[in-house]
């Protein structure tokens, strides 16, 4: 369709659809992994105690699963600001079940960017998600509601699973 993209979603784009959308798909990328590495400083976090969020990092040989939207290219000014804390469009391919491969965009935190957190020990990452919250609400809802969310797609996520245990 003319005018139309799709964009894959991994984190809150799951769960939390602020934004008009065609159609939405079970799918997948190949070659990254979803960590809650990406620091938040505007939705579960403040500048001074941002929170954890997540982000894709490369993982050859490895997949990420989520959910792709079919969106008119307007919608870009929405998700452009609302991923504003140090997340860039990357372009990539998106596979569905079906076996249908289209071309897209997510939005990745590169290691770079300002608010990257990176890797942290289990203890660190789970004391931050506790502690912080910003204008979307409490780290550990974030967490949760994504756990909820991949359940529901029927996708296992070890990283995002053991966060959601070690919290309740």
């Amino acid at each position: 369709m003319q005018g139309m993209h799709w964009v894959f979603g991994y984190g809150s784009l799951i769960w939390k659809q602020d934004f008009p959308f065609v159609a939405a798909r079970s799918a997948r990328i190949d070659g990254w992994m979803r960590r809650f590495w990406q620091g938040s400083h505007d939705h579960r976090g403040v500048p001074d105690d941002p929170g954890r969020v997540v982000t894709l990092i490369e993982a050859p040989g490895q997949s990420c699963y989520g959910c792709a939207f079919l969106i008119g290219h307007d919608v870009f000014e929405h998700l452009d600001h609302r991923e504003k804390n140090g997340y860039e469009r990357h372009e990539l391919a998106i596979h569905f079940k079906d076996g249908q491969v289209v071309d897209g965009v997510t939005y990745v935190a590169a290691v770079n960017n300002i608010a990257f957190l990176g890797d942290a020990p289990m203890s660190e990452m789970l004391e931050q998600i506790r502690r912080c919250e910003g204008a979307s609400g409490r780290n550990v809802d974030y967490v949760l509601e994504l756990a909820r969310a991949l359940r529901d797609l029927g996708v296992e996520d070890p990283h995002v699973f053991d966060l959601e245990t070690k919290l309740a």
